[in-house]
């Protein structure tokens, strides 16, 4: 998960203070002053143009085998019964992905937190509540029109972030989700996240506030670029509320991007 080390948590009671600023805030309520949340939303936004990030080892070029021809049912098979990694031996459930299979909108994770292995869904628990208020924030409900995913389908019992050999082995998946979903727009949340779908490791910050792009296949077999918008991830922020405000912009570039492809 990208999260930040416990080493910067002040201490145990900001944590619990968090938690209640998420119980108290439950729709990012970010700024209460009219001016402030005018210069959060601009009235009119230039959006920047697709950039197609053309890297080795991207998720799109990892081999798939047979992994490409796989409908809904089978690739949701495939996943459960899924041994191709050490991170199966501690997993107590693989955590395919939930949403709508014909939205527009498509949301990554890094990986499964413990909360998601125990329910069997992605974005569980306080990070999930935190989801689902981001997303209620621009209007979006986690089942109308979206789907949600990670990278890795199940994380064992290690305390880490995936590693590159993890994601090659899990990467097939989530592409052939991506192929079977052909969502109008994705927002990588958290760097793992962002990594796998961009290729390359870049600096977090250079990630931040602008339209990438994400190279697939088309329903006609033809080459397609999606936007790609990439953000903090939700255990991230409980961490770190201050980076509220940034997510906030991200989730509006987002929504703009979407609103400016529906016009096309």
């Amino acid at each position: 998960m990208s999260v930040l080390p416990v080493t910067d948590i002040e201490s145990s009671r900001r944590r619990e203070d968090v938690l209640r600023e998420l119980n108290l805030y439950p729709l990012w309520k970010l700024r209460s002053a009219p001016e402030a949340a005018r210069s959060a939303e601009p009235a009119s936004i230039s959006l920047p143009k697709v950039n197609t990030v053309q890297a080795e080892k991207t998720v799109a070029e990892t081999p798939l085998d047979d992994t490409g021809v796989l409908g809904w049912s089978e690739l949701k098979k495939r996943v459960k019964g899924c041994t191709a990694c050490k991170l199966r031996a501690g997993c107590m459930q693989t955590v395919f992905g939930t949403g709508d299979e014909s939205a527009d909108w498509l949301f990554v994770g890094s990986w499964p937190t413990e909360d998601d292995e125990t329910s069997g869904v992605p974005f569980a628990g306080q990070a999930g509540q935190l989801l689902d208020n981001m997303l209620a924030a621009i209007k979006l409900k986690r089942t109308e029109n979206v789907y949600l995913a990670n990278v890795i389908k199940c994380s064992g019992s290690i305390m880490r972030g995936p590693q590159p050999e993890e994601i090659a082995e899990c990467s097939p998946y989530l592409l052939q989700q991506i192929k079977l979903l052909q969502p109008k727009i994705i927002v990588a949340l958290g760097h793992a996240a962002a990594t796998a779908l961009l290729g390359e490791d870049r600096e977090w910050d250079s990630l931040l506030g602008k339209v990438h792009g994400f190279g697939s296949f088309s329903k006609d077999k033809g080459q397609a670029t999606i936007p790609l918008i990439i953000t903090h991830h939700p255990s991230a922020l409980m961490l770190t509320p201050l980076n509220k405000a940034q997510t906030w912009r991200d989730l509006c570039l987002a929504r703009d991007t979407m609103a400016s492809a529906n016009q096309q």
